[in-house]
């Protein structure tokens, strides 16, 4: 296919975009839905810097951008509609692309600072499902090792598939392995539930736990610090922090957050408010009624921007 170098097919780094999509499914373990959302972003990214600096682009190129060029295509995505949450992930992906031209290049990545466009305040809401997973990969791409990556990716996929709180998280042992359909949570006031987990999230945990490089004890903590002891709570939020703000999310999204957005969400779908209480728990109802309101919240807020006859009610 003839063109000019804005066609993709005339760029060399179309290849590494291909190299780049193998190394997400099977060295970052990220799901085939994320990895096509991934490379279409490279794609549209290359083929944008073809015609933007007309000229063929290929890993010297992509190694050598600057801030302008990455405000450029964001600018030139904002124009086709792309809302600020969406502009975020894309500048997400294309930046983990960059790091890993770089890497293959066998160079340092020093990525241009770009600011993720910034999402217009609002009221605090749960995040949305593509949100919470954006933050949890988010986070995992930006660890400093691999195998920490896979460890902040499994214990935010537990807060929001699971509704855990940060606590439980970490108060896991390695005798919790290899997980089941299943697993024991002892919560405050020591109140012991069962927590259905999900495919993803064991498939998480054992992908961390393969990669860590300290033993994980039967009687010792499932996950672990850099050091190779219990690790520190702290660190799981400022990660979450880290990810917020690159990505453009509100301050409102902390890993607390990822807890009440599972319960909206399941609440949401249709979920009975007393399983609900026993998923989160709660000793009382009274404190699991709150996502009602929170449901609500939601719901009118649809309500308002969609209903023709909302804004003279």
């Amino acid at each position: 296919m003839a063109g000019g170098p804005g066609e993709l097919n005339d760029h060399p780094a179309g290849a590494l975009v291909e190299r780049w999509a193998g190394h997400l499914l099977h060295d970052r373990r990220r799901s085939a839905h994320t990895a096509r959302a991934y490379v279409a972003t490279a794609h549209r990214f290359i083929a944008f810097l073809g015609r933007y600096r007309a000229e063929a682009i290929g890993a010297g190129e992509l190694t050598a951008l600057n801030s302008q060029d990455l405000r450029a295509f964001l600018a030139e995505r904002r124009r086709e509609g792309l809302g600020p949450a969406s502009a975020a992930r894309e500048l997400s992906a294309v930046r983990n692309f960059l790091g890993f031209v770089a890497e293959q290049q066998g160079g340092v990545v020093q990525l241009p600072p770009t600011r993720a466009p910034r999402r217009p305040r609002t009221l605090p809401r749960p995040a949305a499902p593509d949100e919470a997973v954006a933050l949890a990969e988010d986070a995992s791409e930006a660890a400093s090792q691999d195998w920490i990556g896979a460890r902040d990716l499994a214990i935010l996929l537990l807060l929001y598939g699971a509704g855990l709180r940060v606590a439980e998280a970490l108060s896991l042992s390695g005798s919790a392995r290899p997980i089941g359909q299943s697993l024991r949570i002892t919560g405050k006031r020591s109140k012991t539930r069962i927590v259905p987990i999900i495919p993803a999230i064991r498939e998480a945990i054992e992908a961390y736990a393969g990669k860590c490089p300290w033993p994980i004890e039967r009687d010792g903590p499932l996950f672990l610090g850099a050091r190779g002891g219990p690790l520190n709570p702290d660190l799981v939020r400022r990660a979450v922090a880290a990810a917020r703000r690159r990505l453009g999310l509100p301050d409102s999204l902390t890993p607390h957050a990822l807890r009440h957005s599972f319960a909206t969400h399941l609440l949401a779908r249709g979920a009975d408010l007393r399983a609900l209480q026993e998923l989160l728990g709660h000793a009382s109802l009274s404190s699991t009624q709150i996502y009602t309101a929170v449901d609500a919240a939601r719901l009118l807020d649809v309500y308002r921007h969609a209903h023709p006859r909302a804004q003279n009610g």
